[in-house]
């Protein structure tokens, strides 16, 4: 795949989106302590810049991190590949193991996926008009099933993959102790699926935090109802939702 000044400007983009506001990194660690103790097993799924893996790193849990995009990937490896408690994993997730097309924005790579369908979603959005798909590359793909038998059983599972996080949960057959998934206001439908197909694995409680403020939303945990009824209500912006086993 061409390296080009687009890509590169999508590199520091997102670097200077993950890294350079200040006291995210302090709050991160305070947040994530919620559900990551030392020496737990993560995953985290779509890596982008490793900022989570940073953190993660400081609360001492050894973490399986994977990530399809090649010059993304090569930055993780400069980066994190000699850490001893940090397993990279140059693959995308689904729900079977394979290959498959994964659609690159150039300028603005957070938002690439292996999705189509999510792209014509989110493009009918006012926010995405300028985003243009400009390149696809053959990623392999595992499944969280195959990622479990290899590594174990992880304590908490990040899921970041632009409107593949329903195929990612298609690819696991047991329930997990705590994990997230991005929601975004354009697809709606996506999330209440994966909070539908969670349900179809264990019984959760579930709750939310809008963008990147890594604050939860509620007091108290909501049942699955109720969390679709909050997903149900999003008119804009994206963030994560958090599910933990009752």
């Amino acid at each position: 795949m061409r390296n080009t000044w687009q890509q590169q400007w999508g590199l520091w983009r997102s670097l200077l989106m993950y890294y350079a506001i200040p006291g995210r990194m302090a709050r991160m660690q305070r947040f994530y302590g919620q559900f990551i103790a030392c020496d737990d097993l993560c995953f985290d799924i779509g890596a982008h810049v490793g900022n989570r893996l940073r953190v993660w790193h400081v609360l001492g849990a050894r973490t399986v991190a994977l990530e399809p995009q090649p010059l993304f990937y090569r930055w993780l490896q400069d980066h994190f590949g000699n850490n001893a408690r940090i397993q990279l994993v140059p693959q995308a997730v689904g729900a079977n193991a394979g290959t498959a097309t994964l659609h690159i924005s150039s300028r603005t790579p957070t938002v690439t996926t292996l999705s189509p369908q999510w792209i014509a979603d989110v493009s009918k959005d006012a926010s995405f008009k300028h985003v243009q798909w400009d390149q696809q590359v053959s990623v392999p793909v595992t499944t969280l099933d195959a990622l479990i038998a290899q590594f174990g059983t992880p304590a908490f599972c990040k899921i970041d993959v632009e409107g593949f996080e329903l195929a990612v949960l298609q690819g696991l057959s047991q329930p997990l102790p705590a994990l997230s998934f991005e929601y975004i206001a354009a697809a709606i439908p996506q999330a209440l699926a994966c909070v539908e197909r969670l349900q179809q694995l264990g019984d959760y409680e579930y709750n939310y935090s809008p963008g990147e403020t890594h604050r939860l939303q509620q007091s108290t945990w909501l049942d699955a109802e109720q969390m679709k009824g909050v997903l149900q209500g999003v008119k804009q912006g994206s963030g994560d939702v958090y599910a933990r086993r009752k």
